[in-house]
Parts: C-alpha cells; sequence; structure tokens
C-alpha cells in the first residue's frame, strides 16, 4: 500500500504525493492572487467611488474577516470530505464572488464582495492539510512551508501584476473606470482553470480518496470521519491556541502588510502607483524561498535535536519579526522602509514556515481541526492589525505598536515545549 514521501522530488509529477504537492501551491497561489487582487488598485478603487480612510479600513478587515470562520470550517471538512473536494469547490466557488467585486457599482457592493473573496483565504488550510498527509516527519515541514510560501507568493505577485495588468489593459484604449474591472477578472479566471485541474490530477491521501478508502474498510489518518468531532479535539489543545496566536503575529501581519504597504509608499513617501506595487511586491515574493526556508531549517534542527528545536527556531524569528517591524515603522526615506521591510519580512514568512512545521506533530488524530484553527489565527491577527489601524489613525503608529505586540507574542512560542517522551516518539517516527 502506498504510503507517505519521505523526500521531495521537485522535478517529478509521477507521484500522488508530487502531484498534490504542486498543485497544493498552485491553488493556493491562484487563490492569494485573487484574495489581494484589490490591494494594489485601491487608489485607483479610492477615487472611483470617493472613499474616505474609514471605509478603505472597513475594506481591509473585510478582506480577511470572514476566513477566520471559513479556515476553522474547512479543516474539519478536509477530516471529513477530502482536500481533493474541498480544495476544487474552494476555487470554482470563490470565483464567483471575484467576478463580482469586478461589477461593483458602490462602496456598500464592493465591500460586500471583498468580504466573501476573503473565503478563498481558506485555502491555505487545505494545502497545508494534503501535504501533511502526504509526506513523512523528515520532510513535513520543508513540504508545508514550501507549498505555502510558493503559495503566498501569489500576494507578491498581485502587487507588482495587477498595476501592470491594469497599465496594458489602459494602453488599449479602456478606460479607468472599465480597466480596474477588467483586471480584476483575470484572477477569477485563474482560479476556475485551477480548480479543474485540482479534481483531475490529485487524489486525497497516497492510498487514494477517502471514499473509496471508506467504504473498502481501510482506516484514514486520524480515524475520525472529520466534521464536528476534528474540531473539538483539536480546540481542546492549549498548544493548538499557543499557535493561534503565533500565527496571528506571523502571517496576520503578513497578510496586514500586504493590504496596506502599497497605499502607504505613495502616501508615505510619494511613489507612484507602479513604484508602489513593485515595492509592496517584493514583500509577497520573499515567500518564494523564506517561507519554505522556515520549514527547512525546523526540519533540519529537529533530525539534530527534538521537537523544541523548532520550538526555539520559532521563538528567534518572531523576536526578530518584532524588531523588524519597529524598524520599518521609524525608516524615514523610501530606499531604508523598503530594506527594512525585506529585514522583517524574511523573519515574517520564515516564521510563518516553522509554525507549520510545527503543526502536523500537535495532534495526529485531528489534523483538520488543528490546521484550521491555527490557519485562522492568521485572519485573527489581520483583523485585530485592521482595527488598530483603525483606531489610531497613523499606519506608521500602528506598524510600531504591532513591532512590540509580535515580539511579546514569542513568549507563546517557548511555552510550545514538548515533553521528553513526545521527543522520543518524534525521533522513533524519524529515525
Amino acid at each position: 500500500m502506498a504510503s507517505k514521501a519521505e523526500s521531495i522530488k521537485l522535478f517529478s509529477l509521477a507521484t500522488p504525493q508530487m502531484r498534490a504537492f504542486h498543485l497544493a501551491w498552485l491553488a493556493f497561489f491562484a487563490c492569494f492572487f485573487a484574495w489581494f487582487a484589490c490591494a494594489p488598485l485601491m487608489p485607483v478603487i479610492k477615487g472611483e467611488f470617493g472613499l474616505t480612510p474609514a471605509q478603505i479600513a472597513n475594506i481591509n478587515i473585510a478582506a480577511v474577516a470572514i476566513t477566520i470562520i471559513v479556515r476553522m470550517v474547512v479543516g474539519p471538512m478536509c477530516d471529513r470530505f477530502g482536500p481533493r473536494k474541498a480544495h476544487t469547490a474552494l476555487l470554482l466557488l470563490g470565483a464567483i464572488p471575484v467576478f463580482g467585486v469586478a461589477a461593483a457599482q458602490t462602496y456598500e457592493s464592493f465591500l460586500f464582495f471583498r468580504l466573501l473573496i476573503g473565503a478563498i483565504g481558506a485555502s491555505f488550510v487545505v494545502t497545508q492539510y494534503h501535504t501533511s498527509v502526504m509526506f513523512g516527519p523528515r520532510v513535513v515541514g520543508t513540504a508545508n512551508a514550501a507549498t505555502a510560501g510558493w503559495g503566498n507568493a501569489g500576494g507578491g505577485a498581485t502587487q507588482a501584476l495587477m498595476p501592470l495588468i491594469l497599465a496594458a489593459i489602459l494602453m488599449l484604449g479602456v478606460s479607468e473606470t472599465m480597466g480596474w474591472r477588467l483586471a480584476l477578472i483575470v484572477p477569477g479566471v485563474l482560479m476556475v482553470i485551477v480548480g479543474v485541474l485540482y479534481w483531475k490530477f490529485t487524489q486525497d491521501c497516497p492510498q487514494g480518496n477517502y471514499d473509496a478508502l471508506r467504504k473498502a474498510g481501510i482506516e484514514i489518518e486520524g480515524g475520525k470521519k472529520g466534521g464536528w468531532a476534528s474540531f473539538k479535539q483539536a480546540a481542546a489543545n492549549y498548544r493548538v491556541w499557543l499557535l493561534f496566536l503565533t500565527y496571528g503575529a506571523c502571517f496576520g501581519v503578513e497578510l496586514f502588510i500586504h493590504n496596506v504597504a502599497a497605499v502607504y509608499y505613495v502616501d508615505q513617501f510619494g511613489l507612484n502607483l507602479k513604484q508602489a506595487g513593485l515595492a509592496a511586491g517584493s514583500f509577497g515574493l520573499l515567500a518564494l524561498f523564506a517561507r519554505a526556508l522556515g520549514g527547512y531549517v525546523s526540519d533540519r534542527m529537529a533530525l539534530r535535536g527534538s521537537l523544541n528545536a523548532r520550538v526555539s527556531l520559532l521563538f528567534v524569528l518572531m523576536l526578530g519579526e518584532g524588531a523588524g517591524l519597529i524598524w520599518f515603522a521609524h525608516a524615514d526615506t523610501a530606499t531604508l522602509a523598503i530594506f527594512a521591510m525585506l529585514s522583517f519580512g524574511l523573519c515574517v514568512h520564515m516564521a510563518c514556515g516553522a509554525t507549520y512545521a510545527l503543526v502536523p506533530f500537535i495532534d495526529r488524530k485531528a489534523l483538520g481541526g488543528v490546521t484550521g484553527i491555527i490557519g485562522a489565527g492568521g485572519n485573527v491577527g489581520a483583523v485585530a492589525a485592521g482595527f488598530l489601524l483603525k483606531g489610531v489613525g497613523s499606519t506608521q503608529q500602528t506598524l510600531a505598536i504591532l513591532g512590540y505586540l509580535v515580539a511579546a507574542t514569542a513568549l507563546c512560542a517557548i511555552a510550545l515545549r514538548f515533553s521528553a517522551s513526545t521527543n522520543a516518539e518524534h525521533a522513533l517516527a524519524a529515525a
């Protein structure tokens, strides 16, 4: 019977594990691209609807708010229905509000569709679940971090590409009012294409699809049928909530930066739309390697030490992120701000990878629930940052406050430490 892969054959599509690996990151990339496609165009959309700062804050909060609920739901649904069905449904149904936001005529309708688009952020949970059931302990951290990181790169790609797509459309003689709407159709089409590919070329786990395995009486990893039982078991584990907080402090900050970076560079340093998009995009494109690096380093440290080595790495990265955020907030030139952003961005992405390198070891019997709850923590962090910005009224001050809060959250990482017996069990499984 097929088993979990103990190596990552990057240039192969011959095995179900590697097909899941590549389509998982591609699906998350498409979703992330669509999720934040509006952000780099906000200076144009702001003028279209005459948006106030408070309304822009509401849009930024809406973009990440509903993802909290959907991530918590879709994790257990992966246990119940399998990641293949969950991801395909998310891609195809999620494309509908992406097309809808392009047709919005008022602030209220734009806000409504922006809220619904947030649901596709749950793609991350399915991505992490799928690689967690496909890869073994030696490489699961790297697999999780690489797929999430390359998917997250969709956030950087959208910051850089959407202004260019808009510019290309405008060169054809289309008005700016119609141009940004046509540009937003592109990510929706991409989601539909990837959804079809996911259904056609993936399976739920190395042994096959969950429905067929259950009918054959074969036990699926975790043993449970998923749903509410998976969620309840995960919610009873204190380590889940500690990682919920750390993920809120790293991925939540990442989402917040994606939402505000372009406008911040325009308002604070006077960059034009293309320059601001490229500057903001460089932060997201760090995900191409930095998140995978976090998972890889975590895997290597665990092989030489224990699960607690993974914990120590996360603690150091969280401290680095907090210090870098404070530096970014106090940068007084665009050049220095970009350098500071890339510095703390490296820690942000690596911390995200290090977090999900720990996830498969928290509770194997409730993997979907664990993955979903911790993933939702990232969006809780982003929503909290959005409300903080709305209350403070200054992006610069908000960034500084976030820096101190992130550094304090590093203490949650230290509180994760595992017992000697758990470390011994992990060492045996990885041998």
